[in-house]
């Protein structure tokens, strides 16, 4: 994809005039549409924001669904993903005027549950992130059952992982540093 396709994508996908409940998002060229989420998608994120309120060492502002625009370059289209969270330490809380799509700077982590685009979650969205110099990228994996703490990005990929099975935990490293309880993801 050329630099001029890419900019007319881009203006077409920020045209949209998405239903109510429906989340639109562009990754690597395509414009996908997303159904709302299920109930237990919904439980799996309150239960993880609960933790980091209780029990994060940093002071943290979430965002559910907060639209990210993630770097672009000529050999890679803009991106602009979805979230299911995303985590910024309070200190740089953002503003009740911020923009819907907003900069990844200063977040700590982002989190996907699985559910439309399962493998766009595990591979493309992995990469855009690590791509953008995000910190952590927490997969909430439904179908395997797992969680993956990918960390230390570099170019297009994180150079660390860590897994745990629902039920297991998973120690979250700093800003956030505690032991993330996912009994209740089972």
């Amino acid at each position: 994809m050329n630099a001029t396709d890419s900019e007319i994508l881009l203006e077409l996908f920020l045209a949209l005039d998405t239903p109510e409940g429906l989340r639109a998002e562009l990754v690597e060229g395509v414009i996908l549409v997303a159904l709302p989420v299920d109930g237990t998608h919904c439980h799996i994120i309150d239960r993880l924001v609960g933790q980091v309120f209780d029990a994060s060492a940093t002071d943290m502002q979430v965002s559910e669904f907060k639209g990210l625009r993630l770097t672009s370059s000529e050999r890679h289209p803009p991106n602009h993903v979805i979230p299911d969270a995303t985590f910024l330490p309070a200190e740089l809380r953002l503003l009740r005027n911020a923009p819907p799509w907003m900069e990844p700077d200063g977040l700590a982590m982002v989190v996907e549950v699985t559910s439309n685009y399962p493998q766009l979650d595990r591979t493309t969205k992995r990469i855009c992130y690590a791509r953008a110099g995000i910190p952590l990228y927490l997969l909430v994996d439904r179908e395997k059952s797992q969680l993956s703490l990918f960390s230390k990005p570099h170019r297009d990929e994180y150079t660390e992982v860590h897994l745990a099975a629902f039920g297991e935990p998973l120690a979250l490293p700093a800003p956030f540093e505690f032991e993330l309880d996912t009994k209740d993801f089972l």
